[in-house]
């Protein structure tokens, strides 16, 4: 393997570069994107159940937002509880924008190794059918060594681009479906706490006592369109 790569000429160095780079996104991505880690198991029912009992001190809040992608969207929550219901759920909304970002970070470089790969190891392709017309214009077409040596650095540069840019755009694209479906889980999960504090940020409504209902019904006042009754007339003698 090692000779295949050295026989690809310099045009493999940017390629073996990109790919390590490449390996080294995808392994990190794959540690930090853990379902456990973004959306740990009960959150959201547990914040509900602080909401509930009163126990969102400073210290819950800021240990919720340091766990996790999900708890610090849910902290944005709790730390504005009280306010009006819009500008909770404006609040929720910035955070949930910068959390999707930094959930994608590196995606886009991978992105573009996904894209250039191929282009390097076309790269490497052309220099090597360059080589091998040169030798070709040096030595003649009767040596075909000189002939076989730049048409397989041009194939080993084009498989070798190939073979990193594949897997690139399928984690690429792996990656992104799961920041989709985990943004779609957050949103359900902070919906719901939206709705439990305002349910608890809720007024109670207004009652009278008994009394106070019995004493405005005796004293109610005639309707405006009350007219006495005649008095029917004397019987006449």
């Amino acid at each position: 393997m090692f000779d295949i790569l050295i026989a690809g000429g310099w045009p493999m160095l940017p390629i073996l570069l990109t790919s390590a780079l490449a390996l080294a996104i995808i392994l990190e991505r794959f540690w930090t994107l853990r379902r456990g880690a973004v959306l740990p198991p009960d959150l959201g029912a547990q914040v509900r159940v602080w909401a509930r009992a009163s126990k969102l001190d400073p210290a819950h809040i800021d240990a919720l937002a340091a766990g996790s992608p999900l708890g610090q969207l849910l902290a944005s929550a709790v730390r504005v509880r009280g306010k009006p219901r819009e500008l909770i759920k404006e609040r929720m909304e910035d955070t949930g924008r910068h959390v999707v970002h930094r959930m994608g970070r590196y995606l886009n470089t991978l992105g573009t190794i996904a894209l250039i790969a191929p282009l390097l190891g076309l790269l490497g392709t052309v220099i090597g059918l360059i080589r091998m017309f040169l030798a070709v214009m040096v030595h003649g077409a009767g040596d075909p060594t000189k002939m076989a040596g730049g048409i397989g650095e041009a194939l080993i540069c084009t498989a070798t681009g190939l073979v990193v840019a594949i897997p690139a755009y399928v984690f690429h694209r792996y990656f992104r479906s799961r920041i989709d479906g985990y943004a779609v889980s957050m949103e359900q999960e902070a919906a719901r706490l939206l709705d439990e504090l305002d349910l608890l940020g809720a007024p109670p409504a207004a009652t009278l006592p008994p009394a106070a209902v019995s004493a405005s019904a005796t004293h109610a006042p005639a309707r405006p369109d009350a007219r006495p009754r005649a008095r029917p007339a004397p019987a006449e003698r």
